[in-house]
């Protein structure tokens, strides 16, 4: 399976001519889509769905049941629930997003595990109980500390992992981040740069 990262949360899953893309938000770029069959969305902020641009796709957006997402049809998907997107087999796995202060957001995030094998959590760190051959750790964020990040690629124990929620990065932080992520886990981290395939 191909996976091509985009900006910030969004990634490319391609396999057999059959394409699925998970979290494009509005910092993404459009040729993400490009082609796509189907799309997966793991909670309703901004950053993780572009309303606009998937209204006009006309492709199946398979979004958490609960998501507060208006001009848009999706199709709700509850925790627990396994479905087909795009020909690849989802597993929803988590129900909330992570807390910044106070309790705030609380919103729905589903974490989707494609094929038994490439694990996007969103804006959380909910460890499935499946085991993940590729990891998509969130790198950066408002309710995320490092150690969180770290504590979360052990808890998993991944083959590979690559970053994801990155876009608020500068250079030195990102440069931080990435040697952080790679010096304290020991579960193949690489960073992808948008575009940039594995």
């Amino acid at each position: 399976m191909r996976i091509t990262k985009y900006t910030h949360a969004c990634v490319r899953l391609e396999h057999d001519g059959r394409v699925l893309v998970i979290d494009p938000g509005i910092w993404s770029e459009p040729s993400a889509l490009a082609g796509a069959d189907a799309v997966l969305v793991t909670h309703e902020h901004a950053d993780h769905i572009d309303v606009l641009r998937l209204a006009g796709l006309g492709v199946a957006v398979y979004a958490p049941t609960e998501a507060n997402i208006s001009g848009l049809e999706v199709t709700g998907v509850s925790a627990g629930e396994e479905f087909t997107a795009a020909g690849f087999r989802v597993s929803a796995v988590g129900g909330r997003h992570a807390f910044i202060y106070g309790g705030q957001p609380d919103c729905a995030n589903l974490g989707y595990l494609v094929d038994d094998a490439i694990y996007h959590p969103g804006d959380s760190l909910h460890v499935p109980e499946q085991p993940v051959e590729t990891l998509l750790v969130p790198a950066q964020g408002s309710w995320l500390k490092m150690i969180e990040a770290i504590d979360f690629i052990k808890a998993i124990g991944p083959q590979r992992t690559f970053p994801i929620h990155d876009a608020q990065l500068n250079e030195r932080g990102l440069d931080s981040v990435n040697g952080w992520l790679d010096e304290e886990t020991d579960n193949g981290y690489r960073y992808l740069a948008p575009g940039e395939s594995a």
